[in-house]
C-alpha cells in the first residue's frame, strides 16, 4: 500500500468519522475534502472544484427551482387538498394515496424537496382524519426514498452515477432507465407500510407539541359569530349598480361591508380589492358581509337586482378564498387615534385596506352593533382583507398593534393563479428529457428559466431554494471517486470481493455488492456512498467480464434502498421531528425492508440487465 493510498483511505476515514458523528456538518465535511485532497498529491485543486461544474450539480440545483416553482403556485396544495377529500378518514387511503403521490411529485422536486413539502401537509391530512403523525411520516419517507427509483432525476444518488457512467466512456441510463425496478419497489414499499403501520411508533411529536399557537380563520369566525354574515351575489345585467364606482353607493348605509370583487375575463378569475374608484361590472360577483339579518339582505338583492349565490358547502365566511383573502387581530394602543372614535366613523378601510368585521373588549365580543361602539384602549378589532395589506400592517402598524396573524398566514401561495405555468413548464422540461432533444442539464435548466419567465418563482425565491448543503456535499465527494480510482483503492477492493465471492454466481458477487453500499449508508449519505460505491462496482463487472449496467444498477438501488437509519439520507432526516421517531425505529422497521429490497433487486436486475 502506497503512501498516497494510505492518504486518501485517511481522508476517507475522517470523512466518514465527521459524518456519522454529524461533526461538523454535512456540507463543511465536503469543503474539507476539496481542500484537503490537494495536499495529497494525488489530485490538484482544479480537479476538486470541478465537482462544481459537473452536470449532476447543475441538473440537482434547476430542479430544485422547479420544485419551488410547483409549490409556491398551488400545484402541490391541490394533491394535498385532493388527498384529503378521497380519503376522508380512512387510514389505507391516507397511506397509499400520500405515498404515490409523493413517489410521483419527486421525480420532478427530487426526494428531500418532496419531503420537505411534504411534511406539512402530512401534519395536516394526520390531524384531519385523527392519525398519528407516527403513523404517517414513516411512510412518507420511504415514499421518497422509493421515487429514487422511478426517474433519471428523481435524486442525486442516479445523477452522479450517470456521471461517474459517462467520465468512464459508458453510455449512461435513460430517464426511465431505472422505472422498471421503482414500480414494484413502490408497491413493496406500500404494502410493508400497510403491514407494519399498527406497530409504527405513537408519540407525540415536536411539531405537535409546538402546534396550536397561532390561531385559525375557523377559530376566529366562531368566536367573532361571523359564519352567517357571509353572502355572494352575481350583479346581472339589469343592475342599476352597473357602470356605477363604488364611491357612488351608499353599501354601508345598508349595513353591508364589499370585502372583495371576483371578475372573470378571458377564462381567468381575478380577485378585485374594492376602492372608491372601483366601477362595478356586469356578471361581477360581490363577496359580502352583512350585518343584518338575511331576510334583509335578500331584500337589497332585489333592490339592485343582484342574484343571490349559494355558499360553497366546505367553508365558511369566505375560507375557501384564504390565499386571498385573510384576517388580522389588532389592538388599540393608547396613543391610536382610533381611541374615543366609532368604527363606523373611522377610516380604516381608507387607512389600511382593511374592513373591520369584529370588536372584543377583554372578554367580550361584541354582536352586530360594533360598528357604533365608542372605541377604547385595548380593544382588539378583527380585521379581513387581502393578504399584501394585512402584511403591510403588520409591518408598519400605526394606529394599531398587530396581534395574531392567523395559522393560515403560512400557507398563503406567493404565485397563486401560476399552477397551470408551472405545469406547463415541468412538463416540457421533463419532455425535453424524455426524448433527449437537448441534453438534460439543458433541460432541467429551461425548465427552471421558464417558471422564472411565467412569474412562478422569482430569482430571490430561486436562490433561496436551492438546497447547497446538498449542493456543496455531492461536489465535495465527487473528487474521491478520481482519487480512489489513481491511487488504486478501487483494484484492490474490486480484488478482495472477487477473491472473496468470485468463484460464486453473479448474482452473489451482486448482493455483496448491495450488502457494501446498504452498510456505508448506516454511516453516510447515499449520495455520497454512490459516488464512493460506483467504480468498485463497475470495476468488478470488468473483473467478471461482464456488462457493466446490472453492476451500476445494483448501486443506484442499493444506495437508494437507504432506510436503515435517520442519517442515511436527508429524506429520513425530515421526517424524525414531526413523526416522533427514534433512532431505533428506522433500525427496526428499515433493516427488513432493506433484506426485501435486497432480494427483489438481485432477482430483477439480471432478467431486464443481463450479464453479458
Amino acid at each position: 500500500m502506497n503512501t498516497e493510498l494510505m492518504m486518501i483511505l485517511a481522508l476517507l476515514g475522517a470523512a466518514i468519522v465527521m459524518f456519522v458523528i454529524n461533526r461538523p456538518r454535512m456540507d463543511a465535511v465536503g469543503l474539507i475534502m476539496i481542500v484537503a485532497m490537494p495536499l495529497t498529491g494525488v489530485v490538484t485543486i482544479r480537479e476538486t472544484t470541478l465537482g462544481f461544474a459537473d452536470s449532476s450539480i447543475i441538473v440537482l440545483a434547476a430542479l430544485f427551482v422547479v420544485g419551488e416553482g410547483l409549490s409556491r403556485t398551488g400545484v402541490t396544495r391541490q394533491i394535498s387538498d385532493w388527498i384529503i377529500r378521497t380519503a376522508g378518514g380512512d387510514e389505507t387511503r391516507v397511506i397509499v394515496l400520500i405515498m404515490v403521490s409523493a413517489a410521483l411529485l419527486g421525480i420532478l422536486m427530487g426526494s428531500t424537496g418532496v419531503v420537505a413539502l411534504f411534511v406539512p401537509i402530512a401534519q395536516r391530512i394526520a390531524q384531519s382524519a385523527k392519525i398519528p403523525p407516527g403513523r404517517i411520516m414513516m411512510t412518507l419517507a420511504y415514499a421518497a426514498l422509493t421515487s429514487g427509483m422511478l426517474a433519471l432525476v428523481a435524486t442525486p444518488v442516479n445523477l452522479v452515477i450517470n456521471t461517474e457512467m459517462v467520465r468512464q466512456n459508458i453510455a449512461p441510463f435513460g430517464f426511465f432507465g431505472i422505472t422498471p425496478f421503482g414500480i414494484p419497489m413502490l408497491g413493496l414499499a406500500i404494502g410493508y407500510m400497510l403491514l407494519v403501520r399498527k406497530w409504527l411508533p405513537d408519540r407525540r411529536s415536536a411539531a405537535d407539541a409546538a402546534a396550536g399557537g397561532a390561531p385559525s380563520l375557523r377559530t376566529w369566525i366562531e368566536q367573532y359569530g361571523l359564519a352567517d354574515r357571509e353572502y355572494r351575489v352575481r350583479v346581472t345585467g339589469a343592475s342599476p349598480l352597473v357602470g356605477r364606482r363604488l364611491a357612488e353607493l351608499d353599501l354601508r348605509g345598508h349595513g353591508v361591508n364589499l370585502l372583495a370583487i371576483e371578475r372573470t375575463r378571458r377564462f381567468v378569475t381575478e380577485m378585485i380589492r374594492p376602492g372608491a374608484r372601483t366601477e362595478i361590472e356586469a356578471g361581477d360577483i360581490l363577496l359580502v358581509d352583512s350585518l343584518r339579518e338575511k331576510a334583509t339582505a335578500e331584500e337589497l338583492a332585489r333592490q339592485y337586482a343582484l342574484e343571490m349565490l349559494s355558499l360553497d358547502p366546505g367553508g365558511t365566511y369566505f375560507t375557501d378564498r384564504s390565499q386571498q383573502i385573510g384576517m388580522i387581530e389588532v389592538m388599540l394602543p393608547p396613543q391610536s387615534t382610533l381611541v374615543g372614535s366609532t368604527i363606523r366613523a373611522a377610516e380604516v378601510r381608507t387607512e389600511y385596506g382593511l374592513t373591520v368585521i369584529g370588536l372584543r373588549r377583554g372578554r367580550r365580543i361584541f354582536d352586530r352593533d360594533f360598528p357604533d361602539q365608542e372605541l377604547r384602549t385595548g380593544d382588539t378589532l378583527l380585521l379581513v382583507g387581502f393578504w399584501r395589506d394585512i402584511t403591510r400592517l403588520a409591518a408598519h402598524g400605526g394606529d394599531v398593534i398587530a396581534l395574531n396573524q392567523p395559522a393560515e398566514f403560512d400557507e398563503v401561495l406567493p404565485a397563486a393563479g401560476k399552477a397551470p405555468f408551472a405545469i406547463g413548464s415541468a412538463a416540457l422540461m421533463v419532455l425535453l428529457m424524455i426524448t433527449g432533444i437537448v441534453p438534460t442539464e439543458h433541460a432541467a435548466l429551461i425548465g427552471a428559466l421558464l417558471m422564472g419567465l411565467f412569474g412562478c418563482i422569482d430569482m430571490a425565491s430561486s436562490y433561496r431554494a436551492i438546497n447547497w448543503q446538498t449542493v456543496v456535499l455531492i461536489a465535495g465527494m465527487l473528487p474521491f471517486s478520481v482519487a480512489l480510482q489513481r491511487t488504486g483503492a478501487v483494484d484492490l477492493a474490486a480484488e478482495a470481493m472477487l477473491a472473496a465471492v468470485g468463484g460464486s454466481s453473479p448474482r452473489v458477487v451482486m448482493a455483496a455488492l448491495f450488502i457494501i453500499t446498504a452498510v456505508m449508508g448506516l454511516f453516510i449519505s447515499n449520495t455520497a456512498t454512490a459516488v464512493l460505491i460506483l467504480p468498485l462496482g463497475l470495476q468488478l463487472a470488468a473483473g467478471l467480464h461482464a456488462s457493466p449496467y446490472p453492476f451500476a444498477m445494483m448501486v443506484a438501488l442499493a444506495a437508494s434502498s437507504a432506510f436503515m437509519t435517520p442519517v442515511s439520507s436527508p429524506v429520513n432526516m425530515l421526517v424524525v421531528a414531526p413523526g416522533g421517531y427514534a433512532f431505533g425505529d428506522f433500525v427496526k422497521f428499515g433493516v427488513p425492508f432493506t433484506i426485501v429490497a435486497m432480494i427483489v433487486s438481485v432477482l430483477m436486475v439480471p432478467v431486464l440487465l443481463p450479464f453479458n
